[in-house]
């Protein structure tokens, strides 16, 4: 059985729909990449997961238990950081960690053993005692991540925890979510898409409130138009289009190269291997081969096909 189920869940506010017959599962141990363009629907689909928000149809089950049957025992097995990461900047990291133990119910040894893995997790023994208005983004991210999994929860999700910071900050949280993953279910929404390919075994894409992609992140890669990408340099005669004409490929962009060769990026969609077909073409052809190299397609490829572009 999944940890998590959505089964045709929908969400409209004023009368326009937010989230569109929505289904999907997560088991456990996975961790998940949800993307989609601004306003697809993604926190707030989170947001119904994590009973901020009612849908106002379908269901959304935790181990095979809706919600809405038991919403206090399930809020216990979640936790969540919003996008926003609210915080209350006059307290002290370790008096608004205490605040949340208290709200979260934790007590006695437990407590004490809770706080310090929290800490130790997220890496927050140098701003302990330190106010939180005083932190940096990526102090205060870490904050948030640590009220997060105070509880030791089954379930963590995760909307844009890596908004605003800088590349060195987008690194320290990006291996800790890796770290969280090892031993938690993680439903991780973000923009950065090199993030999903570092964090994530698996990929949704919602894009108009439904979703439109589910599956391995390498598997939907190598599915997409131009989900394979070929990097030939050559020097000799009508290199590109020659190249350009073979079976499978989609698209032969140019780029610069020095003179006298001509280097593409083919875009394939083709389930065999046409790297021996090139150098065969070469040989034919007469012409000196530079490089001749393979790669996945690129997740932004992926995310611009099956969102028509939408930023």
């Amino acid at each position: 059985m999944s940890l998590l189920t959505l089964q045709n869940v929908a969400k409209r506010f004023d009368g326009v729909t937010a989230v569109d017959d929505v289904s999907f599962s997560v088991d456990r141990g996975e961790v998940v990449g949800f993307l989609g363009p601004n306003g697809a629907g993604k926190s707030t689909t989170m947001r119904m997961i994590t009973q901020f928000l009612e849908p106002d149809g379908g269901t959304i089950a935790l181990d095979g238990a809706l919600l809405g049957h038991d919403a206090r025992g399930s809020k216990r097995r979640i936790g969540y950081l919003p996008e926003s990461n609210p915080l209350y900047g006059d307290m002290l990291v370790a008096d608004y960690l205490a605040f949340i133990a208290d709200l979260r119910e934790i007590t006695g040894a437990e407590r004490a053993r809770a706080l310090d893995e929290a800490v130790t997790s997220t890496g927050l023994e140098p701003v302990f005692y330190r106010p939180i208005s005083e932190l940096s983004k990526g102090y205060r991210q870490r904050t948030g991540l640590a009220q997060a999994i105070l509880h030791k929860p089954d379930l963590l999700v995760l909307d844009e925890p890596t908004e605003g910071l800088d590349p060195n900050q987008r690194v320290e949280i990006r291996h800790l979510i890796s770290d969280l993953g090892r031993d938690r279910t993680v439903l991780l929404s973000t923009h950065v898409l090199s993030e999903v390919r570092q964090s994530c075994s698996r990929l949704l894409i919602i894009n108009q409130g439904k979703i439109v992609a589910d599956g391995g992140v390498d598997t939907l890669l190598q599915r997409a138009e131009g989900g394979v990408q070929i990097t030939v340099e050559a020097s000799g005669a009508s290199v590109a289009q020659k190249l350009g004409a073979l079976a499978g490929v989609t698209a032969a962009d140019p780029t610069n190269t020095p003179s006298g060769r001509t280097r593409l990026t083919l875009s394939v969609r083709s389930e065999r291997d046409l790297r021996p077909e090139i150098f065969a073409l070469a040989t034919r052809e007469g012409w000196t081969l530079y490089e001749l190299h393979q790669e996945q397609g690129s997740l932004e490829a992926l995310f611009r096909q099956l969102t028509g572009g939408a930023a």
